[in-house]
């Protein structure tokens, strides 16, 4: 049989513009009120996003940074880390997560996932813990594809093993373990509102949440050259303000996200229902206790770049989040990677994950047909 032709409208993966288009009222209104009040720097605009998301959370402080990247690079700093200290996370993830500690002066050590979830293996975590070349200072576990990591085994290491743990949440906002919302359990959270995400924002952006009131005040001092006072550098910081425009637009954004998460679940669910007997195909699996708000909905592949071709052929855009684990990366082959024969979940995810339609203007109609093209290749 013949390929079929190209489609001419592509069901594209991401839409950061149907977000605004949703919403375009009011984020219009916001940003007319932010320039109209002339001040463009942390002024009342993140001040009231800052307590507004961490309310949403259910943290005492929300501090805000110019990206998700530079969260967690104030995250890291404000541990106080030491060039001889190690922070355990996956490789299984954005390059960001891993170049953040690198950023901040320690050393990443880098962990093997498990094949369900794609989060951090607590066992292998454990493992590698005693046999770790130094002391773990702390561990990242990153909450991937909107599904979140295994908090209550982490936690339970932490306390065994004295970590300090830094959630990256850049894919979980408004996700729930246990009654509580992802970003309110660890020591840290570490947020990004770049465009495509849950609670994206026109442009970078990102906050640090904690609980902890001296964490929250260091930050504040680090995100602005270590300033107390204006002008005087009481410790060393850096410039990482997330400015006015970004969060009157994330405050109008953080009144619809649990809306826009109810509907990325709802596509979810018509891929689950469709896609169950599809042959050569993994469906993203659920966590107990858990919400997953579907950052990503990711498929396994037994073909995954014949999955793919045979979908673009068909009008169906897809991402591969991520083609290539942290540790084989050119800039980051010599890093620490522990784990029986290496990383071996991490790397066979690599090779297998692929990333559908997923936002929440996608709308059933185009989610229907992302699940009929899947059934006419599979």
């Amino acid at each position: 049989m013949s390929d079929p032709p190209i489609a001419s409208s592509l069901v594209p993966q991401a839409d950061p513009r149907a977000g605004y288009r949703a919403h375009q009222a009011e984020i219009d209104a916001a940003l007319a009120r932010m320039l109209d009040g002339g001040r463009y720097i942390l002024g009342p605009e993140v001040e009231a996003f800052e307590q507004e998301f961490a309310a949403y959370i259910g943290t005492r402080h929300g501090i805000g940074a110019a990206s998700g990247t530079e969260a967690l690079v104030l995250a890291l700093k404000a541990l106080d880390l030491g060039p001889d200290d190690y922070v355990a996370t996956v490789s299984h993830t954005a390059v960001a997560t891993v170049a953040a500690v690198e950023l901040a002066g320690a050393k990443p050590l880098l962990i093997d996932i498990d094949p369900a979830t794609y989060t951090i293996d607590p066992a292998k975590l454990e493992a590698a813990l005693a046999k770790a070349p130094g002391r773990v200072a702390a561990v990242i576990p990153v909450h991937l594809y909107g599904l979140g990591a295994d908090m209550n085994a982490i936690g339970a290491l932490a306390q065994k093993h004295g970590f300090r743990i830094i959630e990256d949440c850049a894919q979980s906002h408004g996700a729930f373990l246990d009654g509580r919302r992802l970003g309110g359990i660890g020591d840290l959270a570490a947020f990004s509102f770049y465009p495509t995400k849950n609670l994206g924002g026109i442009g970078d952006g990102g906050a640090v949440l904690t609980n902890d009131a001296a964490l929250a005040a260091r930050l504040k001092e680090l995100r602005e050259y270590g300033w107390r006072r204006r002008y005087i550098s009481d410790r060393t910081g850096m410039n990482s303000r997330l400015d006015e425009m970004q969060a009157a637009i994330l405050r109008v954004k953080l009144r619809h996200l649990d809306g826009d998460n109810g509907r990325r679940q709802a596509i979810a669910g018509i891929y689950d229902y469709g896609l169950r007997w599809c042959d050569g195909i993994g469906l993203p699996a659920r966590r107990p206790g858990g919400t997953h708000v579907f950052h990503q909905y990711v498929l396994r592949c037994r073909d995954r770049d014949g999955l793919q071709a045979a979908l673009k052929a068909r009008g169906v855009g897809t991402n591969i989040h991520y083609p290539v684990p942290v540790h084989l990366q050119p800039a980051y082959q010599d890093r620490v990677a522990l784990g029986p024969g290496g990383l071996p979940e991490s790397e066979r995810a690599a090779r297998e994950v692929l990333s559908l339609p997923m936002f929440p203007e996608l709308g059933e109609d185009k989610a229907a047909r992302v699940v009929a093209a899947l059934k006419a290749i599979s």
